[in-house]
């Protein structure tokens, strides 16, 4: 099947764009579905559900980091010295303190 794409008028092609799509999106639903399908199938074979494997692995819990840092015009904001620098620490950098001097 070839289509003559210069010929095709602005509606023709805005339709034709609409109709790619969704068949696009319905391949894709089937594939997923398909692969769904043969998971669950193995599932089965070894006498469980995709559920109970699911479940069976509980995602690690994060551990809670302690501050290291602290601003010392508002004790509230703390920093553990991880990710991006809060602005009060920067402001801090910036006028000439150091991390020691944030200290906790």
């Amino acid at each position: 099947m070839s289509l003559d794409l210069n010929s095709m008028e602005l509606p023709e092609l805005k339709k034709l764009e609409k109709d790619v799509k969704k068949a696009i999106n319905g391949f894709e639903e089937r594939k997923r579905k398909a692969a769904l399908a043969e998971v669950d199938a193995v599932a089965r074979q070894h006498g469980f559900t995709i559920d109970q494997l699911l479940d069976a692995a509980p995602a690690k819990a994060r551990k809670t980091i302690a501050p290291k840092y602290a601003n010392p015009a508002d004790k509230s904001q703390t920093w553990t010295g991880r990710g991006r620098k809060p602005k009060w620490v920067v402001a801090a950098l910036n006028s000439g303190k150091s991390l020691d001097d944030l200290a906790i």
